[in-house]
């Protein structure tokens, strides 16, 4: 087994909160900083912290705002963000592909 793909996981996004938040915010343009609590059930200095490492590696964008005179905090993937997400379940799927148990032919 080649262990080259697994060499290159991106630290950054491995770890298993923020790949649910990349995830999360790959499948939706943005997201509020409520919406990603609730849905991923993390408080707020955890998930502050995953977004805080995101975003200081260029993978998420914070927008600040205010809706019916509340503070409200977007986050959304960066261009880098959303390469990197690709290039990690890239990687992710050629681990899975070279770990698959191969068939004997004609079975």
């Amino acid at each position: 087994m080649n262990p080259q793909p697994y060499l290159q996981l991106d630290r950054v996004i491995h770890e298993k909160g923020r790949l649910a938040i990349m995830s999360m915010l790959a499948a939706s343009p943005e997201l509020s900083f409520t919406e990603l609590r609730e849905a991923l059930a993390m408080t707020d200095g955890n998930l502050t912290t995953h977004i805080r490492t995101l975003q200081e590696a260029g993978y998420v964008s914070i927008t600040k705002s205010f809706q019916n005179r509340r503070p409200l905090t977007t986050c959304a993937l960066t261009a880098a963000g959303k390469k990197a997400f690709t290039n990690y379940i890239n990687l992710l799927e050629q681990i899975v592909e070279q770990t698959k148990p191969r068939q004997a032919d004609g079975i």
